[in-house]
């Protein structure tokens, strides 16, 4: 049930290339790189629980970016939860960013790109666990654990800091456990998970009615920023992904100023502008920047566009300095 890799084990030149693949296996595949490449001392215990999975690493500072490519070309649908236990991790997903300190949580999902960042605290390595579950088999909502990832939970109290004692607990226990604990340890583990996040999803519940309008106000934004390529989406689909009925969503939108397909079109607009201002993407036709963010008609994309930036896409491409 458990494994152990330590790349000291290795000739310094192949230290991180197997890291890279190491945990590509044990984890979701990522494209990394790290300051400290030529010599990479790092070591990895896996503690496989069958449905559970929990990985104890220690490892130089790195960058672990999961890119949409790699999402489409393989999604395990995994949600994983690390606990930093030394130095600092940060990381980009859902269009949120959260930073983990030592004994914090943060969770994430492999259906979803992330970049993620990890800093140590002075010397020594970055340290902690990361634990993986396939996303079925938690209880609560898809949707409503969304509102979860990318941010930090606290493991120094409550419930949060017993599922840290437990996790801590299964990597110092890992040699006495016999193939029939493996059931039950997951089954204990995973209830442990959802108890936090019904807990954390309870308190955002009991927020004050403008707090929790504002919250939601945010995911319905990350939500849209999520989709924007989608040329359907529309009130009715924003609505039904957040439980709410569109009249409510419009009422989210009041304070703004502008109505819900309005701030959509805003969005896509500033998402062609900076496509067509980017010197890599030169070779890509008009068309296809449009398409790329929901606009499946291109006359009507060049008319919104010159509406809003005073310039036709093609001239705004030959001069992207003007707006």
């Amino acid at each position: 049930m458990q494994t152990v890799f330590r790349s000291q084990d290795l000739p310094a030149s192949d230290r991180f290339a197997w890291w890279h693949e190491m945990t590509e296996q044990a984890l979701v595949p990522t494209v990394m790189r790290s300051d400290d490449e030529a010599e990479f001392p790092a070591s990895l215990h896996l503690l496989d629980l069958g449905a559970v999975q929990l990985t104890r690493l220690s490892y130089p500072p790195l960058q672990s970016r999961r890119s949409p490519l790699l999402v489409r070309r393989a999604d395990p649908e995994m949600y994983s939860l690390s606990l930093t236990l030394r130095g600092t991790m940060t990381i980009d997903h859902h269009d949120r960013q959260a930073v983990a300190t030592p004994q914090d949580l943060l969770l994430y999902d492999s259906s979803h790109p992330f970049h993620a960042h990890t800093a140590a605290d002075g010397t020594g390595n970055v340290e902690g666990m990361i634990l993986q579950f396939p996303m079925s088999l938690v209880s609560l909502p898809v949707d409503k654990l969304a509102r979860l990832t990318a941010t930090r939970l606290p493991g120094t109290r409550g419930i949060g800091a017993l599922l840290v004692s437990h996790l801590t607990a299964l990597t110092r226990q890992s040699g006495g456990y016999s193939a029939a604990d493996t059931a039950r340890l997951s089954a204990i583990t995973l209830d442990l998970f959802a108890a936090m996040c019904a807990h954390h999803l309870e308190a955002e519940a009991a927020l004050p009615p403008e707090t929790h309008r504002q919250v939601l106000q945010a995911r319905v934004h990350a939500f849209i920023h999520q989709n924007l390529g989608d040329a359907d989406l529309r009130a009715e689909t924003i609505a039904a992904a957040h439980q709410i009925s569109v009249r409510y969503l419009y009422k989210l939108f009041q304070d703004q100023g502008l109505s819900v397909a309005a701030w959509i079109r805003s969005r896509r607009l500033e998402r062609c502008r900076r496509d067509l201002a980017d010197p890599a993407l030169a070779s890509r036709p008009i068309h296809a920047v449009a398409a790329r963010w929901g606009f499946t008609n291109s006359a009507h994309f060049s008319r919104v566009f010159r509406a809003a930036y005073g310039l036709s896409p093609a001239d705004y491409r030959r001069h992207p300095g003007t707006r």
